[in-house]
């Protein structure tokens, strides 16, 4: 059995999304070294990577909107 770091990474992906099922799944797919999932790797990685991402902006906002913080009004130029 080899490691392969990508195959890693995708665990690490899925239980930090709390996807602790499918993480469990991808890490016996690595551990058997199934060709179907080797060559499939970098699919679900960057789903992962966005779906990451996407969490985090939508933190971001939300933490943002819970401050209430004021916003700024743009005043039209005076003429």
């Amino acid at each position: 059995m080899r490691h392969d770091p990508a195959a890693a990474a995708i665990t690490i992906m899925l239980r930090s999304l709390k996807m602790h099922g499918i993480a469990q799944a991808a890490a016996e797919l690595t551990e058997q070294e199934a060709p179907a999932f080797q060559s499939a790797i970098p699919i679900p990685s960057q789903l992962l990577k966005a779906e990451l991402a996407e969490r985090e902006v939508r933190s971001i906002a939300y933490q943002f909107k819970a401050a209430r913080f004021p916003t700024y009004k743009d005043r039209p130029a005076s003429t």
